[in-house]
């Protein structure tokens, strides 16, 4: 499942990121990437221990903590704390698949995160880079992805994607990894389609008495399948 998530961040809060990260000390975007990746990898990249890093990554997970839509469609069991990247110059990333398996570096990379969805938050408005697309290979065939800012696209880990070459201005966006409770991507989608639909018939038809047998039948479901 593909979703994008609108305002994950606020215009403020953009702006605050984006101030932040404009002093801040980018280094080649290949520390985080795999042998494979790093042969298609070109951009730059915030330090995982770098202190702005901490400081937005909590911005961040503060702000994906209220959002209803993102805990609905990735049913978070642990979240991978949020990089950031800036491509520019005719940088781009090639066509790859994200590691499986992630461990926080930040923390002494101790406990592993199974990358079931990949994030990315967009921190650059569309027309201030030509290019810098993001281009994801699902199911219902090839996504191109370009948001506003403060707006985040949802997508299984294992997609082949990539972010075509940015030719004017710079594109700077945070992205991260949720391990789900749900492993299966079906699953998750079912869930999300289901919490859906009860949250519209709660605020058309409260006291429909099917909403007791759905949520019933929604938890049940999570029951059956999560993996705690």
């Amino acid at each position: 499942m593909l979703l994008q998530v609108p305002q994950v961040l606020s215009a403020e809060q953009v702006a605050h990121c984006r101030d932040r990260l404009r002093q801040a000390a980018w280094a080649d975007g290949r520390v985080t990437a795999g042998h494979q990746s790093a042969m298609a990898k070109d951009n730059t990249q915030l330090p995982e221990t770098d202190p702005v890093a901490r400081e937005l990554g909590g911005l961040i997970l503060d702000a994906l903590a209220r959002n209803t839509t993102f805990f609905s469609a990735a049913l978070p069991q642990r979240i991978y704390p949020p990089l950031f990247n800036r491509y520019g110059g005719g940088q781009s990333f090639g066509f790859h698949v994200d590691n499986a398996i992630r461990y926080d570096r930040s923390r002494g990379g101790v406990d592993p995160i199974r990358t079931d969805l990949s994030a990315t938050l967009f921190l650059s408005a569309p027309e201030e880079y030509d290019g810098g697309e993001l281009i994801i290979e699902d199911t219902y065939g090839v996504q191109r992805v370009k948001l506003q800012a403060g707006d985040m696209v949802l997508y299984p880990g294992t997609s082949l994607h990539k972010v075509t070459p940015v030719t004017r201005g710079e594109r700077i966006a945070s992205f991260f990894w949720i391990q789900s409770l749900l492993r299966e991507d079906a699953q998750r989608r079912l869930m999300f389609e289901l919490d859906v639909s009860i949250r519209h018939l709660t605020q058309d038809v409260p006291e429909h008495p099917a909403l007791v047998q759905l949520t019933g039948i929604y938890h049940n479901l999570l029951r059956r399948w999560a993996e705690p």
